[in-house]
């Protein structure tokens, strides 16, 4: 099946889109004949520097939505955006993520709605807001997961609990959705270290429990989203890892 121009014309919404994997997914959504949505919350100005990089490219492809994910009631209106503009809404992907450690003894109510808010809420009422779009287009849903939604990662518990959630959520809304959406995951291991850096011994710890022993790359989730988005027509409810094993041999 030649699926080379199978996005061509239709219309994404990332999340968390103007830095790291979410720019990666940007680009290579856009790359495939996509119109864009890039959604921000603080990074506007590489939100609007990348718009305006793929309208460069494509003349009124690309636009920039700003929005903090934790107020619900901006969820509707930034799928009406998209739909305004593009006239449609095919994929959405539930990109953005708040991650930082909560060691048990510290963690506050606000670690709890911050956490949980970005990583379980926002995709459920954002999905949620863009349902009736999407069923229109019989479109999909991806929700970026984690491999220690299954296999908790120390002194993070509330991140990794609302990243198990996510996991649920989304074979949940693959049955709530379906036939018309289909709903699937992808679960990163080792692509992006933390902004904030990380020591580099533990970063080869990591990566020598991966059974490639190497990290991967934002290119890694991209062509993992792109095969859901076009090559796979008859999956749904499932979460790929792309973790070089780490899961395997943990």
């Amino acid at each position: 099946m030649d699926t080379r121009n199978a996005l061509a014309g239709q219309s994404v919404l990332i999340t968390g889109a103007a830095r790291r994997i979410g720019a990666a997914l940007v680009r290579g959504f856009h790359a495939e004949g996509a119109n864009v949505c890039i959604h921000f919350h603080r990074s506007a100005s590489e939100a609007e520097q990348l718009r305006d990089e793929l309208n460069a490219a494509r003349p009124e492809s690309a636009i920039a939505v700003g929005a903090d994910l934790l107020d619900l009631d901006c969820l509707p209106a930034m799928v009406d955006r998209v739909v305004r503009v593009f006239g449609r809404l095919d994929v959405l992907i539930n990109n953005a993520s708040t991650f930082y450690p909560t060691p048990l003894g510290s963690v506050t109510a606000r670690h709890w709605e911050d956490l949980l808010g970005t990583n379980l809420r926002a995709p459920l009422f954002l999905s949620q807001a863009a349902a009736p779009a999407l069923k229109n287009a019989h479109g999909l849903i991806l929700n970026m997961i984690d491999i220690h939604a299954q296999r908790p990662l120390p002194q993070h518990p509330v991140y990794s609990s609302a990243k198990a959630g996510l996991m649920m959520l989304t074979r949940s809304l693959a049955r709530e959705l379906g036939p018309e959406v289909r709903v699937n995951g992808i679960a990163p291991g080792p692509i992006l270290w933390p902004d904030g850096g990380i020591d580099e011994t533990v970063k080869q710890e990591i990566i020598d429990k991966t059974l490639l022993k190497r990290s991967g790359s934002p290119p890694d989730i991209v062509r993992t989203a792109l095969f859901f988005a076009k090559d796979a027509p008859f999956v749904t409810g499932q979460i790929l890892a792309v973790d070089g094993g780490r899961s395997v041999g943990w």
